[in-house]
């Protein structure tokens, strides 16, 4: 019997619908044990700010979401992928977002 690799993501997304970018910045913010001060000190928002972020109440851009994944050391894809899919799902659209290299 043969085991596929299945991305965590997408076993997630199964059980619990879409993650938003405000989500996956709470949660490797929880997985790297800091407070909201730490974090929002280590991307140069305010708390306030990071917090709007994490709840949804704030969008960012595709420029600041990279920003954000260079100074955590985390894909910039994936943080692209994020906050263009809640954009989408802002304006209605239930879409996926996949990128591929620029020739």
């Amino acid at each position: 019997m043969t085991t596929k690799y299945r991305d965590a993501r997408i076993v997630l997304e199964e059980l619990l619908g879409p993650v938003s970018f405000g989500e996956l910045i709470k949660s490797l913010r929880l997985a790297e044990e800091l407070t909201q001060v730490e974090m929002a000190k280590k991307l140069k928002v305010s708390k306030q700010e990071l917090c709007d972020i994490e709840k949804g109440r704030k969008f960012i851009s595709v420029e600041r979401a990279v920003y954000f994944a260079k100074k955590l050391k985390h894909s910039d894809k994936l943080f692209a992928k994020y906050v263009i899919e809640d954009q989408l799902r802002k304006s209605g659209l239930n879409l996926k977002v996949h990128f591929d290299d620029a020739a």
